[in-house]
Order: C-alpha cells, then sequence, then structure tokens
C-alpha cells in the first residue's frame, strides 16, 4: 500500500466502523483522529470543544495530521471537520489515497439523533441543521477526495468491498499494487 489511506466525510456516514474493517482486509494498522486527539489531550472531544474551543481542537488535528505523515501506511478515520483546513486536504493528498464516504442527511440524522458525542450538534440535533453543515463541507469532501463512495443502505462489509475493489481498479490503471 503507497501511503495511508484517509477516511473522510460528515460524522455518521461510517468513518469509524469501515475504516477497521478496511484495515484489517489489507492487514495494516488503523487509525481514527479523534480517538488519538483524545488520547493525546487526555480529555473527551466534548470537552475540548467546551474549554478550549474549536479552533484549539482544529490545531490538535492538524499537528496530528503533521505527524502521521512520516509514519507507515495506514487506514485513518478522520474527523467529519478535519477537511475544514487547506493545511490539512494538502497534507492528505500528498501522503495518501483519500476516500469520501457520502451520505444523505436522512441517514446520518437517523444514525447520530441518539449521541451526545458530537459537540458540534449539541443543541442542534435536528435534519434541517445537518443538512447546512453538510451543505457547508460539501466542497472540501468533494474537492480533496480521490474516491467517493456512498453508505446509504449498505452494509460496513459492502463498503469496505467497494473500497477494495475501487483501490484494485485504480492501481491496475496506474500499474502500481496496494
Amino acid at each position: 500500500m503507497k501511503g495511508h489511506l484517509y477516511l473522510i466525510g460528515f460524522m455518521g456516514v461510517g468513518k469509524s466502523a469501515v475504516s477497521k474493517r478496511l484495515a484489517a482486509a489489507l492487514a495494516v494498522p488503523c487509525m481514527d483522529t479523534d480517538t488519538e486527539i483524545e488520547r493525546r489531550a487526555s480529555k473527551r472531544i466534548a470537552e475540548i470543544f467546551a474549554t478550549d474551543g474549536e479552533e484549539a481542537f482544529r490545531d490538535m488535528e492538524t499537528a496530528l495530521l503533521s505527524d502521521l505523515s512520516k509514519e507507515a501506511p495506514q487506514v485513518i478515520s478522520c474527523g467529519g471537520g478535519l477537511t475544514l483546513r487547506e493545511e490539512n486536504r494538502r497534507m492528505m493528498k500528498e501522503s495518501g489515497t483519500v476516500i469520501h464516504l457520502k451520505a444523505t442527511p436522512e441517514t446520518v440524522f437517523s444514525r447520530v439523533r441518539h449521541s451526545n458525542a458530537r459537540p458540534l450538534l449539541n443543541g442542534n440535533m435536528n435534519l434541517s441543521y445537518i443538512e447546512k453543515l453538510m451543505e457547508e463541507r460539501k466542497s472540501r469532501y468533494s474537492g480533496v477526495a480521490d474516491l467517493t463512495i456512498e453508505t446509504d443502505e449498505k452494509t460496513v462489509e459492502e463498503v469496505v468491498a467497494e473500497i477494495q475493489k475501487s483501490l484494485v481498479a485504480a492501481c491496475q490503471t496506474e500499474g502500481d499494487s496496494l
């Protein structure tokens, strides 16, 4: 595998579940950026947002990406807002393949509506706010993605199989190997 496989997309599209299965299928390590930031900061993301602010959290994301660019290839599940910064999008493009997992606002809402671990949705847990936020981020996801996979009404295994098939096809076209 050449470089990292970055899974990006809005919260609730399946990045965490898909990344674990994809990493296992490819026999490479897996990392969730939100989990790693919580580990490094010794506090939950909601607490980081509440005490340090969103900008401090975004700085932590950028620092983590910089560190990851020096590590061996792995599958990386990226927090939903990681693509907001141009610097982050550039680092991902330079160090791997970016896979955009996508779902409808209705699917996202059905998957996250009972969660209180999503600071940007706390107090805004409704379909119209999710639609608005997804629309604001859409160009940042699509602009950096090498591959886009719809996750609506698909199992994790189906999404992983679709990613693998697309990666193999891309490698054959470019004459590379996974």
